[in-house]
């Protein structure tokens, strides 16, 4: 992710009412928020993210407002005055009636246009309009003016209430924060990643469009999933997940970000990259720009890499735009950003039954030089527009049918037991999954089909049934887990959980383990060294054992593995199992 914001990046603006914004900042334009007002882009490009702005005041014959950083101890003004006051109580200093501390011990100050601290005491506070001696035309004019960034009129707000001394400390404290929201001209400044995005949707959008993904469980998918950033190592290809995303692009983005492969390069990095290289070799490098073919796709890779299963002829990733990633546009703003070769897109036709699908069966047949030039330009470009897409296709869909992949994501409203059917037998052993589904009632559905039992673990082939339409033997350690986060006011004797708190859909999530199953029976053969009887009857003793049917010196040691248990030679039996076979043996002799 970057540090300064550039030209045509999605940012994220918090407004004083905690309202966010998300916007796309394309140079010389107009920002408009509402009745803060507006002002230039170009003034955010270039500053770094996390900057609290205030919109000054107009000048005369001026359209747009200019931009001012608020400095932190501007914007921390009141915790400071607490310490300070706090501490100045404790040292025994603030006699003098210069500080106002409430009998809650809060301090919070109000100083009018004499510089007198106004008083206030812990009595019940009557809130009545005809406290607020200001009346709405009044109000609205100090709003028309706008000094101050509407400080002055916070300040006078304040300062004409009739009843802010009967106000306790966290009543006027609540007072002026309704206030600062609803008339300071001030925004943050914030990146665009996928817990802010999380938060845009279900504050200001529609949490069903991502499937009310919470972003407690948006983290454990990925943590369960165990998706990380893996590369190819040794020529072994890994870091392969499987991926069924219906949340619009979020559950992508979320994984693309643990693997590193979802912001793109900056333009400014690449263009330092190149500064600093020998002049030689930036000559090199131009001749090879220059005699890159036109139509010329970057290949696709082979590891640390997405595959997403769709439905539709294209995948719905819409939220992947605030990232600077889309890939339904011709001319995309970045056109080497990671996803477009670390994202491969296969439609469930493609998955399931290749032959049927057009795009992959119909193969391009290829044409000779003196047949592509004496096609005209825009043939020419479906030609190659074609080809492109065929071979991508084809390469897409026979990687993904060797399977190999190293886990499992889901988040959809498909059935999770005929998503699995298809998918099993594509991850490897060891792969983990997790499917997320906003109700539990489809997850425990599918935890039914996994009860095994040991007639089931002989089985060496399926047939499935209604019962159990999958094989309980591929999956291991399955769960079905919840997990939310709540948000609690922490007050003395006032401490709940916030009753404003967003309801909506619980969200569970269904872990397990793909594993291969031993076939046939598992068994370890050796032969025993037999000696003489000894005294208690006929038991054979072993002078050096073995472990697992490995010889040593000569002892070899039988272990039979039946039904997933192991039968225990002589020297791994209990004594009272051994003392009951010598009292059988003396009654055989």
């Amino acid at each position: 992710m970057h540090s300064l914001v550039e030209p045509n990046a999605w940012v994220v603006l918090r407004l004083p009412s905690d309202t966010l914004k998300i916007l796309q900042v394309a140079p010389n334009t107009i920002v408009s928020l509402g009745k803060y007002g507006t002002f230039s882009s170009n003034l955010l490009l270039g500053r770094p993210y996390n900057k609290t702005y205030e919109l000054l005041d107009r000048a005369p014959g001026q359209k747009d407002s200019d931009l001012r950083i608020v400095p932190a101890s501007e914007l921390h003004a009141d915790t400071i005055a607490e310490e300070q006051a706090a501490a100045c109580t404790s040292n025994g200093a603030g006699k003098d009636g210069n500080v106002t501390i409430g009998s809650d011990g809060v301090e919070f100050q109000l100083v009018g246009e004499n510089g007198e601290v106004i008083m206030r005491s812990n009595r019940e506070t009557i809130d009545d309009a005809a406290q607020q001696t200001l009346s709405m035309e009044e109000i609205e004019e100090l709003k028309r003016e706008g000094t101050g960034a509407g400080k002055d009129l916070i300040a006078k707000l304040m300062a004409s209430h009739l009843g802010i001394e009967q106000k306790t400390a966290f009543s006027l404290a609540k007072y002026k924060l309704l206030k600062t929201k609803k008339y300071l001209r001030r925004f943050t400044v914030l990146p665009v990643d996928v817990p802010m995005l999380i938060k845009w949707v279900m504050d200001e959008k529609d949490a069903s469009k991502i499937m009310d993904m919470r972003e407690e469980m948006c983290a454990l998918v990925g943590s369960w999933a165990n998706v990380h950033f893996a590369e190819k190592v040794d020529g072994a290809v890994g870091g392969r997940w499987l991926v069924v995303d219906e949340t619009g692009g979020l559950l992508v983005a979320a994984l693309a970000e643990r693997m590193g492969i979802l912001h793109h390069t900056s333009p400014s990095s690449d263009a330092s990259n190149r500064s600093q290289a020998p002049e030689g070799e930036q000559g090199t490098e131009a001749e090879e720009e220059s005699t890159k073919p036109t139509h010329h796709d970057q290949p696709l890779a082979t590891s640390n890499t997405i595959t997403l299963i769709h439905n539709n002829a294209q995948p719905n990733l819409s939220l992947l735009k605030y990232f600077s990633y889309d890939p339904t546009t011709t001319t995309p703003p970045h056109p080497n950003h990671p996803l477009a070769t670390h994202l491969h897109p296969i439609s469930w036709l493609q998955l399931v039954s290749p032959s049927e699908d057009t795009t992959y069966s119909t193969s391009i047949a290829p044409l000779s030089p003196t047949s592509l030039s004496a096609l005209k330009s825009g043939r020419r470009g479906t030609y190659y527009r074609k080809l492109r897409r065929h071979n991508r296709v084809k390469s897409i869909v026979d990687s993904t049918l060797a399977g190999g992949f190293d886990g499992l994501v889901v988040a959809s409203h498909i059935d999770p037991v005929s998503i699995l059917r298809h998918t099993i037998p594509l991850l490897r052993g060891g792969a983990q999954i997790a499917i997320y589904s906003p109700t539990i009632e489809s997850l425990v559905k599918l935890s039914d089909t996994q009860d095994q039992n040991q007639q089931m673990l002989t089985q060496t082939t399926w047939p499935g049934d209604d019962d159990f339409p999958l094989n309980p033997t591929l999956l291991l350690n399955t769960a079905v887990q919840s997990a939310r986060i709540r948000e609690w006011q922490v007050l003395p004797g006032r401490t709940h959980p916030v009753m404003t708190g967003r309801g909506g859909a619980e969200g569970y999530l269904f872990t397990g383990i793909r594993v291969i199953p031993a076939r046939g029976r598992v068994a370890a053969r050796g032969k025993f060294a037999k000696k003489k009887a000894d005294k208690i009857g006929k038991s054979v003793e072993i002078k050096e054992g073995v472990d697992d049917g490995v010889v040593q010196n000569g002892a070899e040691l039988q272990v039979d593995v039946v039904g997933g248990k192991r039968e225990l030679g002589e020297d791994e039996m209990s004594p009272t199992k051994r003392v009951k076979l010598a009292e059988e043996g003396e009654r055989e002799i």
